[in-house]
Parts: structure tokens; sequence; C-alpha cells
């Protein structure tokens, strides 16, 4: 029954995500469950199918690939009824997708070491090579500039600020990726962390060598 579950999800997925150009696509939700995976395994915690399942369905309701958040959080919930799960298993998996964005650094408690684990894998996601590839994507969809240097890093933000204030790419660096590696929950992400982190301030230090016109 759970394999069904979780084989009906991918497919699902797949179908709504397949097209997804801002480094939200179906390439991205099989690396958050992979690292999802190879978390709870390595810290020997949590229930791996609540795991996976809320590692496949985390980016169905984001507002940012939806008409509305209402209309995400719909799309999660008709999706999930569809499956009948227990219970205990439909409130835990909406609880861990609720919990797990950043939000602009305005933080939701995290109830479950399941939440714990899936955010750590979604957040490894936006670090290192892939994490650089996926915010130049996502700024290109939205039609931020590569960079601005007339722009302030913003410090303090609303979840509505984050989402719809005036950034850049490179400020996005500054805004989200540069803080994660001290927001990871588990140990086995923040050592996985520490390669990427430094392979982002590597990438930075010679994008303003070239930016500045120096050889």
């Amino acid at each position: 029954m759970k394999d069904e579950i979780i084989l009906k999800s991918e497919a699902f997925v797949k179908d709504v995500l397949s097209k997804d150009s801002s480094g939200h696509d179906w390439y991205h939700i099989e690396r958050v469950r992979r690292n999802a995976l190879y978390i709870a395994e390595k810290e020997n915690n949590g229930n791996r199918f609540i795991i996976e399942l809320a590692a496949l369905l985390h980016d169905i309701p984001d507002e940012k690939l939806n008409y509305s958040k209402e209309a995400g959080k719909r799309k999660l919930t008709d999706f999930l009824g569809s499956l009948k799960l227990d219970s205990k298993d439909y409130d835990q998996i909406i609880e861990i997708i609720d919990s797990i964005s950043f939000k602009g650094g305005n933080h939701t408690k995290l109830l479950t070491v399941e939440a714990e684990i899936v955010q750590d894998a979604d957040r490894l996601d936006a670090l290192g090579a892939i994490g650089i590839a996926r915010t130049f994507a996502y700024g290109g969809k939205k039609g931020h500039a590569m960079y601005d240097p007339e722009l302030n890093v913003r410090e303090e933000m609303t979840e509505r600020e984050y989402r719809t204030g005036k950034s850049s790419s490179v400020h996005h660096f500054y805004e989200k990726l540069l803080k994660l590696k001290d927001l990871l929950n588990t140990a086995t992400a923040k050592e996985i962390a520490d390669q990427r982190h430094q392979f982002m301030e590597q990438f930075l230090e010679q994008f303003y060598i070239e930016w500045n016109g120096k050889l």
C-alpha cells in the first residue's frame, strides 16, 4: 500500500512540475527525496514513509508555483485526500510541508524529526553548485537582475516582502543561501553543507572579480 502511494505521488508531482523552469522541477524534488532518505539513514531516525512522501510533495502548495497560496494548499489537500492516508499521516504531511519553508527568515517551529530532515534535505539543494544554478534560474524566471549593486541586502523581511520585494540573484545569496548552513537541524546535513557553503563563497569572490573587470 505504501509503495503504491509513493508511486502515485511520484506520477502526480512529475505531471505538476515537469515543465517548471524556476529550479523547482521534478529533478529538484528527486534530489530532495534522495537527500532526505540519506539523512534519515545516516541519522538512524524518522519515519521513512512520512519523510519520503513529504519530500515528494513539499513544493506542490508553494505560493511561488501556484496562482495563490490558497490554490496551492487546495492542490495539496485534494491530492492527499485521494491517497486515503491514515489521519495521523495526513496531518503530519501537512504539518511538515507548512513548516519547512524559509519564508524570508520568519521561521516556523518544527515539531518532528521528520520535518527537520525534510527541511534539511530541501535546504541542501539550495546550496553549492546546484544552489547557484537554481538561484539564477529562479531570478531569470522572475525577471530579477543578475546583480544590481545599487540595491541593499535586506536583513529583516516579512514573508510578503521576501516574496515580492526588489532584489537580485546575487543579493539572494546574502538574504537566504549563506544563512542556511547555520540553520540546519541534523549533523549529517551540516557536514554536507560545509563544502557547498564554501563553494558559494568562492563563486561570489570570483563573480566580483569579473564584475569589477579585474583580470
